[in-house]
């Protein structure tokens, strides 16, 4: 079956007749409460019996934010899909819902939620639907947008389906340029069908207090990054220190060559700068005299 984020943009894709058969259907309901209650474990909140207030970003008709209400949560609703929050209002959930486009970023106060979950969602960002989207910049504002609407310390669980490495990568290196530290958790990692992977971030620099917890392996126990080290496609990325000293760079005589002008300009691209394309003249030097 074709990748949904590849055949048209959310809010087109999830209209009135779409909505309405992935709420009817009971293996979406039922796969949607597992992932949910996955992402809340992970969210590792104080079993203290205080409520705490919880974005639930594409939430959609609300599957997952019943299973936030259940826990005696309040939640936030955040779908670009205005078919699927009609449905939800249909449904009388119990979080408040907002139309929006993540991203363009949240427009939350700041440090005002305890924690966000997403449920098959930030993948999207990934692809360019219209002329004016940028996948890279609009990555860049949802993670910004997200880190400063968090309080500090609290975490936030994203279940995603990426594409391949590259685009894994993609996403987890805007998370962490965004100031979170955290990683990916993958549960069940030898399994195709099972295979999930959900970014564990945490709003602050990485401690022993944000350790990345580990997948569920087939026997429903722990899965540690050696269990899923044979495949590189499979393995669980390992938490990012942003805040490494820098090496200072060793100069020779010759001065900066080509492939250190590509590796500068790979580096500004993934930054969302725009960047002139690499060509055979790129970091050629001029004669003295033409």
């Amino acid at each position: 079956m074709s990748r949904p984020e590849l055949l048209a943009p959310p809010e087109i894709f999830y209209n009135d007749d779409e909505a309405r058969k992935y709420t009817s259907s009971s293996r979406i309901i039922d796969i949607q409460t597992q992932l949910s209650e996955r992402a809340l474990e992970l969210l590792a909140l104080p079993d203290d019996g205080i409520p705490r207030l919880l974005l639930d970003i594409g939430c959609g008709s609300g599957l997952s934010g019943e299973t936030l209400t259940e826990h005696g949560h309040q939640w936030l609703g955040w779908d670009i899909s205005e078919s699927m929050l009609d449905i939800a209002l249909e449904r009388e959930v119990e979080g408040d819902l907002i139309l929006g486009d993540m991203g363009q970023g949240l427009g939350l106060r700041p440090g005002v939620l305890d924690g966000a979950i997403s449920v098959s969602a930030v993948q999207w960002l990934c692809n360019a639907d219209k002329s004016s989207h940028e996948p890279r910049i609009r990555l860049k504002a949802f993670f910004g947008s997200l880190y400063r609407s968090l309080g500090r310390g609290a975490r936030a669980v994203l279940q995603i389906y990426p594409e391949n490495l590259a685009q894994r990568e993609l996403i987890l290196g805007f998370a962490m340029r965004a100031g979170f530290s955290g990683g990916i958790v993958v549960d069940y990692p030898h399994s195709s069908k099972r295979r999930k992977e959900y970014l564990v971030l945490t709003c602050g620099p990485p401690s022993l207090s944000t350790t990345t917890p580990e997948g569920k392996g087939e026997d429903g126990g722990s899965c540690s990054d050696e269990d899923s080290s044979e495949d590189e496609e499979n393995q669980t990325v390992c938490i990012s220190d942003r805040r490494r000293p820098r090496k200072k760079q060793k100069l020779n005589k010759k001065g900066k060559g080509r492939d250190w002008v590509l590796k500068k300009k790979e580096q500004m691209r993934k930054k969302g700068n725009a960047v002139p394309p690499d060509s055979k003249y790129t970091a050629r030097k001029r004669k003295d005299r033409f």
